[in-house]
């Protein structure tokens, strides 16, 4: 385990990150998934740019790779305009 005092932060501030990221990634991949049940073309545009804001701050923060966003964001755009 960590001797010195600023090792001792450093794992106090990495743990508060860690929990931090968990919150904000479950909370995207939640908000995925709920559009992703959407069944209207209209409900599903509107839940669109929040979605579209939450991935890209993921992606800001590096809890994922831009890529992944960027495909992300792909994948739900097809399934939103594909909605009848």
């Amino acid at each position: 385990m960590a001797n010195h005092k600023s090792a001792l932060k450093r794992v106090r501030q990495a743990q508060v990150k860690r929990l931090r990221n968990r919150y904000y990634h479950k909370s995207a991949r939640t908000a995925i998934k709920e559009l992703r049940a959407e069944t209207e073309k209209s409900v599903a545009s509107e839940k669109l740019p929040t979605v579209f804001s939450k991935i890209d701050k993921l992606a800001k923060r590096n809890i994922i790779h831009k890529n992944k966003a960027s495909n992300l964001k792909s994948k739900l755009n097809k399934f939103v305009n594909a909605l009848a």
